[in-house]
This record gives C-alpha cells, sequence and structure tokens, in this order.
C-alpha cells in the first residue's frame, strides 16, 4: 500500500541475499500467526493511547490529521519525499501534479495523498515486520488506526524477501505518472547506482556530475534526459512542476531518499532472518542451517556492496542535520548515524538499525551469530573477501561505537573490551 515504488532497468537485487531464496514464509500459520497477532508497534501504541483518551489528533482543513499524526509519532516532516508514479492503490489520484507525499522515522512510514479521504500508514513491528493501516481524513471526534492486511496482497511477494514488509521500485513514467512496465521493475536500495534511481520520483538536492532518473515524466523529458543526463538534476525546488505550496513542505529531499532505500530492504532483511530463525528453532531446535542467511545479512548491514558516491550529496530539507544528531554517541561523540555524502551514505559505515526494536527482537541464538561474525569482520587484521571496502579505520570505528553503546553483545564483544581497558 505505502511504498510499492522505486527501482529501474538493469539494477538487479543480489540473489545472495538468501541465496537466491525469496519464497514467500509461512506467516499466517501456527508459528508466526500473522493476521491473529496484534502488533506492538508505535502505531498500535498510538492507537491505544487515542483509544483511553490520553491523546487526541488535531485535524485542520488543509492536511486533514497529517500534521498532527506526524507529531505523535515522531515522524520528521523534513522526511518529505514525493512520488509521482501510479504505484499506490490510490493510484487514480497520484500524478506528476499530484504527487504523493511519504515520510518516515526508524520504525514508521507515512502516506499523504492530495484530496484523498484516508492516510496510509505503515510500519515495521518487531514481530510480524511490515503492518498497514489507515487513518480516516474526515474530521472525526475519536479518529481511529485501522489496521489493513489486504496490503499483503503487495506487500508479501519475492520483491519483499517473502515476508511482510516494503518495497521501493522506480519506473519510466508518462506525462500522467503511468509506469511503462518494460523500463524495469528492479528493487532500489543501497546497492543500486545512483543512475538507476528515483524513477517516477521528484528529487530535490545537489548531487554534482552524478545522474538520476528523478524528476522525469512523458516521452520528451526521457528523450531529452538520454542526450542531456543532469538536465533535471541538482534542483533545489519543484514549483515548475506543480503547486508546492500544497504540501507541508516543497522538497523531495535526496538524502532522505537514499536513507529510505537503505531502511526499507533492512528493516525486511531483519523480518525475514527473524522468520528463518524462529522456525528453524521451533523444527530442528538450533539455527545452523541458517549460516549463508546471517552471512548475506552481515553484508548488508556494513554496506558491503553499497555503490559509491562519485560526486558530494547534500539534502535540500534539513533532513541529513536532523538525523545524524538522533541515536546513541559514543565517549567520543561518534554514531552510526552520521553521513559522510562524499563517497558514501554513512562515515561510519553500519546500519543504525541495529538499535531497532526490530533487530533487538531476533531470537537470541541467531542475533549473537550476527553479533559474533560482525565481531570477526570488524576486528580483523585485514578486511575478509567480501568486505573490502570497509578499511581498517572504519572497522575499528564501528567496532568502538557498538561496544560501547550496544548492551547486549555476546562474550567476545565483551572479552575485547577487558582487553583494551587492560
Amino acid at each position: 500500500m505505502l511504498l510499492a515504488v522505486l527501482a529501474s532497468a538493469g539494477t538487479a537485487l543480489a540473489q545472495g541475499d538468501f541465496q537466491g531464496a525469496s519464497h514467500l514464509m509461512p506467516f499466517d500459520e501456527e508459528t508466526i500467526r500473522y493476521s491473529k497477532t496484534p502488533d506492538t508497534s508505535p502505531v498500535a501504541r498510538l492507537q491505544q493511547r487515542l483509544e483511553r483518551g490520553e491523546v487526541n489528533l488535531v485535524h485542520d482543513d488543509r492536511f486533514g490529521y497529517l500534521l498532527s499524526l506526524l507529531r505523535e509519532l515522531s515522524i520528521p516532516t523534513n522526511s518529505q519525499m514525493l512520488v509521482f508514479s501510479k504505484t499506490s492503490f490510490q493510484r487514480e489520484r497520484i500524478s506528476p501534479q499530484t504527487p504523493r507525499a511519504v515520510y518516515f522515522n526508524d520504525d514508521v512510514y507515512l502516506g499523504f495523498v492530495l484530496g484523498s479521504p484516508l492516510l496510509e500508514v505503515s510500519v515495521a513491528d518487531p514481530k510480524l515486520g511490515g503492518v498497514f493501516y489507515s487513518l480516516s481524513q474526515s474530521a472525526e471526534q475519536k479518529p481511529k488506526l485501522v489496521r489493513n492486511d489486504q496490503c499483503l496482497e503487495c506487500h508479501a511477494s519475492a520483491k519483499t524477501m517473502g515476508v511482510p514488509g516494503h518495497l521501493l521500485r522506480s519506473f519510466a513514467v508518462d506525462e500522467n505518472g503511468v509506469v511503462d512496465l518494460a523500463s524495469g521493475t528492479s528493487l532500489v536500495n543501497h546497492r543500486t547506482p545512483m543512475e538507476e534511481r528515483w524513477g517516477g520520483w521528484y528529487v530535490t538536492g545537489r548531487h554534482g556530475s552524478q545522474t538520476h532518473r528523478g524528476n522525469l515524466f512523458g516521452k520528451a523529458a526521457w528523450a531529452r534526459h538520454e542526450k542531456e543526463p543532469k538536465y533535471l538534476g541538482n534542483l533545489t525546488e519543484l514549483k515548475k512542476f506543480f503547486p508546492a505550496a500544497e504540501y507541508p513542505l516543497p522538497t523531495s529531499d535526496i538524502v532522505a531518499l537514499m536513507v529510505l532505500e537503505h531502511q526499507v530492504h533492512m528493516h525486511n532483511f531483519i523480518t525475514r532472518l527473524n522468520y528463518e530463525s524462529t522456525l528453524a528453532l521451533q523444527q530442528y531446535g538450533h539455527i545452523r542451517y541458517l549460516k549463508s542467511v546471517v552471512e548475506a545479512f552481515v553484508r548488508y548491514l556494513v554496506f558491503a556492496e553499497e555503490a559509491p558516491l562519485t560526486s558530494p550529496v547534500q539534502g535540500s530539507s534539513g533532513f541529513a542535520e536532523k538525523f545524524a544528531t538522533l541515536g546513541p554517541k559514543d565517549r567520543r561523540g561518534r554514531s552510526l548515524r552520521e553521513l559522510d555524502l562524499q563517497t558514501r551514505l554513512f562515515k561510519y559505515p553500519c546500519s543504525y538499525l541495529i538499535y531497532s526494536d526490530a533487530f533487538d527482537a531476533l531470537p537470541a541464538p541467531v542475533k549473537i551469530a550476527v553479533y559474533q561474525r560482525l565481531h570477526e569482520i570488524l576486528t580483523a587484521p585485514e578486511a575478509p573477501a567480501d568486505y573490502e571496502r570497509l578499511d581498517l579505520d572504519a572497522r575499528r570505528a564501528i567496532a568502538e561505537i557498538i561496544r560501547e553503546t550496544k548492551r547486549d553483545l555476546p562474550e567476545c564483544w565483551r572479552a575485547k573490551a577487558t582487553s583494551d581497558a587492560g
């Protein structure tokens, strides 16, 4: 429902994610019981507070409940991204003149469509993975967030790693936002070269000599893009395309898009690892068969296959500056949320979602396996094969940050800390 958009021709998601395994997991059978299990997410907790009368959402004439819901869920307005491809269930309302706005934080995604009778909300629940809600935009005394499992018709497939989750894709579109399926439907994450990203999206911000597929719709625009790849790049405003004043911000921030691309696939990966290990423990009592799964997960966790930046990137909304201030820091003030934006996305390439409730909720045996493999990679004298992009300084810094900011590390990490102290 919410994030069914973003990737393009030529990008093949590395099938090594789970050694090619993207089959649908049995998430609605007895072990997971997806549809019968209430989620414990921030969205579910907000609905409980609404029912108890502890909080109320404020409705306004311009945006309905949008701004109030963003505040209550701690989603920054400057995370706004605008998508104009008709890839939502609200496709009839979406076009290059009326793009859909998407907002997010570490757990929750929110979609706003001009004139729509509802807001789209989804969340990465620690146990269930993607859970989907809607909220009526009609002014009501007691607004209600309603869970909608019908969204799984699109949001539980090979494109979401076979679990309830989210997907980001990119397509060429015509003047009305209709997708050209022949333009490619590969999935986008941090491994996708920039020149293949953002078809069907608006993009604001500076990216130097790099090119992308954002801000393009209609045959004429795409034809000119082939001859002048940067002619709609490096934009700081969008008023030439649509009435930007009808949205909370006039931007679709490039850094927010880049962070989102990493996060969506990381959330799906965490959910898949949770499901795989939960089922393995029930069936075998151990996770020894998941060694390749753990290895693939760690590769993605530390950006081992990240597409490099060839020019500096600068956002347009203040999202980058705000994002970097969140999350735990070590005693030297370093954080996994620090952005690089010169040659790569993050200064210390290890996913900030290692602090998420979803990661913390992984079954203990598989979480320990992830930590142990991560420790081996970060403390090796030479970068292991497949991790050569992580130089010694980066690996050392990541290890130090994690050691000081994570409380559930296994013995191998504590032993190293004791040795350092001595």
